[in-house]
């Protein structure tokens, strides 16, 4: 490898076919290029997608009433019931669940509510919860506290407002904490500001948000033992889906709903939907490979073509080495070398430009604020597993040309013009 003769020779052969050697290096930094920018992109669309899910517990499910479609001991189709305190209670009796939090929202799902502070208002989605909330859907507190189990326990009127609720309600320069707003006619004292994890519309909609204890919703605004719906967690060694099914039998039982009406509770299992994003992009990883793999083995074929036609070319020159003494391994060695050096040089400049190019992205979409494609990196493993398909093409390349250059006779060698 370090024989200067044959690295003169090579250098002489690249200087002598500057076109073609130029034509043939772009095949293999055209296929790494490639390859890179794919897996980049990939793994950016991966990070957008999954940061959606950021902040909320994968092994959770949510459940909630619907109208029943079936009649059950006596009880008659298109009924509607709702879920009460003694639900909460029941459901924490059963091993397989982590967390019970019961919630309640006014309006509804993405429901508005007139809050005022002064002259100013703002329409926010005013919901019920308890502080585990924060173990299914956690929130960072930018300023003060969130709710904790003596708010609940004395039903203070206290709640959280998202930071979009403050900037609708307050001045920049003003302190939240302390402060009163009116809610549906009800003045609750700001105990914190929260910031959304999450972008995309979870996020807009936890930044117009306000929380406020669980108990105090229910008196405050008149919906006695009522639970809206309820926020669950499975311990960590229980599938979400076996837990989910679980509360779902329960809850049936208890408001004598017919077992196999699937209508009568709505429920949506954020590890079910977890699973499918990641099966949906493990797939889109295999088949970045399968391209990428099959662009970068087209440059490495017309590497290896290159390096017949010059075999072809320096058959005279073989067969002189050949008659002066040189090995079979010495010849091959040649061939080899020239291939893998063509490959390793054309391969670096495509992973550089792809990971400069990835960079150029990744800056733009932070001053962007960029949220369904974010960071389109290429991790340092996937750079290693690159180089070593490099490394691995180029010797393959040469194979084929160095086994037919071994092959040449020295004495027919010596007669080719």
């Amino acid at each position: 490898m370090f024989d200067k003769d044959n690295w003169q020779e090579i250098f002489a052969t690249i200087r002598k076919n500057k076109l073609r050697t130029a034509l043939t290096m772009l095949g293999v930094l055209w296929g790494i290029f490639m390859l890179v920018i794919m897996l980049g992109c990939g793994n950016g669309l991966r990070n957008g997608v999954t940061s959606s899910f950021g902040g909320t517990a994968t092994n959770s499910f949510f459940c909630w009433t619907q109208t029943t479609t079936k009649p059950y001991k006596g009880m008659k189709p298109g009924r509607n019931f709702s879920y009460d305190n003694s639900d909460m209670e029941a459901l924490k009796q059963l091993k397989e669940l982590k967390v019970v939090c019961p919630m309640n929202q006014l309006g509804g799902h993405d429901g508005a509510n007139n809050v005022m502070r002064g002259l100013k208002t703002a329409a926010a989605e005013v919901q019920g919860t308890y502080p585990n909330t924060m173990e299914i859907q956690k929130v960072f507190i930018e300023k003060g506290r969130f709710i904790n189990e003596n708010d609940i326990k004395e039903s203070r009127k206290v709640c959280v407002i998202g930071n979009r609720v403050f900037e609708m309600l307050f001045k920049s320069h003003e302190n939240p904490i302390g402060q009163y707003i009116q809610i549906n006619g009800v003045y609750f004292k700001v105990i914190g500001m929260s910031k959304p994890l999450v972008g995309g519309n979870d996020g807009r909609d936890q930044a117009q948000r306000i929380v406020i204890p669980f108990t105090s919703f229910q008196k405050a605004f008149n919906f006695g033992d009522i639970v809206g719906w309820f926020a669950i967690n499975s311990q960590d060694n229980v599938p979400a889906s076996v837990a989910e099914q679980k509360v779902i039998s329960v809850l049936k039982e208890r408001h004598k709903v017919a077992p196999e009406d699937l209508r009568a509770i709505g429920h949506w299992n954020m590890a079910e939907e977890f699973g499918k994003m990641q099966g949906l992009f493990t797939g889109i990883e295999i088949l970045i490979w399968i391209v990428g793999g099959g662009t970068l083995f087209a440059g490495v074929i017309g590497i290896s073509n290159i390096m017949l036609i010059v075999v072809k070319e320096r058959t005279k020159e073989i067969g002189v080495k050949r008659a002066l003494g040189a090995t079979p391994s010495q010849i091959v060695f040649q061939i080899m070398l020239e291939s893998l050096f063509l490959t390793a040089i054309a391969g670096y400049m495509g992973l550089c430009f792809g990971i400069g190019i990835l960079e150029m992205i990744n800056t733009y979409l932070v001053g962007d604020g960029g949220e369904m494609f974010k960071n389109p990196t290429v991790d340092l493993s996937i750079a290693i597993k690159a180089l070593t398909i490099l490394i691995v093409s180029g010797a393959i390349a040469g194979t084929i040309p160095a086994r037919k250059a071994v092959a040449i006779l020295p004495v027919e060698a010596l007669r080719a013009e």
